[in-house]
């Protein structure tokens, strides 16, 4: 028997390609019902017709609900009887929230506020919330705004304490690859239209992770997070330039052309950085290495100034971030290995049939 025998799990933004997995992770598990929170009807009918056409069986574990996080009234309707949440709706494009902050602000930090204040009032038992690495050192609103929502979720965890009947943890990775908007499916696009990839900076780099690997590590977070923790799976990263040749490399097994396809430099977009980091100095000083994964607890001081006013730790100093500089660096055979694990890759390659029809490629 699993800890989610007969419970009810709610995914915000759950149309998402996060909450695509989750369903593919646990609709053959004993769990009693999984409700589909998102403001796009679109995708919700999509995901409702394919889940009837193809897995009639356990479809009607899957519950739709329409509403924006914004929106504490609608969060309230799906929140009753819930007794696990995934909080993974967000505005998540660089280049959006760049232009538009303050909806960024409103979906990432107040949504994700009025999840959190709905779950406690519901009694809730756990909350996982799921950050990027963005959000360390965050250089663009995207990043600053899940910065904020940590911070929000962090402040929530701690204020309820140890032996609070709900408990809010977060997770934050890297790079999801061919997650929706993420670079790869843009680059096999662009090779099978004729154009040249466009890639920003040939060595900047990214960490690089499955879906599969994202709904791990908020496993793992919901299994052993306390009030206030931040969890991280350790990644292995890989430069953009190894990323688009072993890209190239997997798909000329389609057709040769691809294997020849030009890359074009088009330089650093707004807002971007040259590499991600996952952990901070701060945080690394207090992480616990849990072999696979770095689980960082909350700050427990309380606001005592002083503390921070005459009392520092120059043990930080000699502390080292943890970003994809600085991680294990895949090579072009070890990036074509991973790229393999994509389902949209595999079925383009004929390893597997294709799960539906579509016009874009994304997991």
């Amino acid at each position: 028997m699993s800890i989610f025998k007969d419970k009810v799990l709610l995914i915000t933004g759950g149309t998402g390609s996060f909450g695509n997995a989750v369903l593919r992770r646990f609709l053959d598990s004993d769990i009693r019902e999984i409700r589909i929170f998102s403001r796009d009807e679109k995708k919700q009918d999509d995901m409702r017709h394919f889940l009837q056409a193809n897995r009639p069986d356990v479809s009607n574990k899957v519950k739709f609900y329409i509403g924006n996080v914004r929106n504490r009234e609608a969060v309230d309707f799906a929140m009753n009887g819930v007794d696990y949440v995934f909080s993974a709706a967000a505005l998540k494009q660089v280049p959006s929230c760049e232009f538009y902050p303050m909806e960024a602000v409103r979906t990432n930090v107040e949504g994700t506020n009025n999840v959190l204040l709905s779950a406690i009032a519901h009694g809730v038992k756990n909350v996982v919330v799921l950050s990027t690495d963005k959000a360390a050192y965050p250089i663009n609103a995207m990043g600053i705004s899940k910065a904020m929502m940590e911070k929000v979720a962090i402040a929530q965890g701690r204020a309820l304490g140890p032996d609070a009947k709900t408990t809010i943890c977060c997770t934050r990775y890297g790079n999801v690859m061919a997650s929706r908007g993420s670079v790869i499916p843009l680059w096999v696009e662009q090779m099978m239209e004729g154009k040249p990839i466009t890639i920003t900076d040939l060595n900047m780099t990214r960490f690089m992770m499955t879906l599969d690997d994202a709904v791990d590590l908020v496993m793992y977070a919901f299994e052993h997070g306390n009030n206030g923790d931040l969890f991280v799976q350790k990644a292995p990263a890989a430069t953009l330039d190894v990323l688009a040749e072993a890209l190239k490399q997997v798909y000329a097994k389609v057709d040769p052309q691809y294997g020849e396809t030009e890359v074009k430099i088009i330089g650093t977009r707004h807002g971007e950085k040259l590499y991600e980091t996952l952990v901070t100095r701060e945080e690394m000083l207090r992480s616990e290495d849990c072999g696979n994964y770095f689980r960082i607890p909350c700050d427990a001081r309380d606001l005592n100034y002083d503390k921070f006013f005459t009392e520092g730790d120059d043990a930080i100093n000699r502390m080292e971030d943890y970003h994809s500089h600085n991680t294990k660096r895949l090579d072009v055979e070890g990036m074509k290995a991973l790229l393999l694990k994509l389902n949209f890759i595999r079925e383009d390659l004929g390893l597997q049939p294709k799960a539906k029809s579509r016009d874009y490629r994304s997991e």
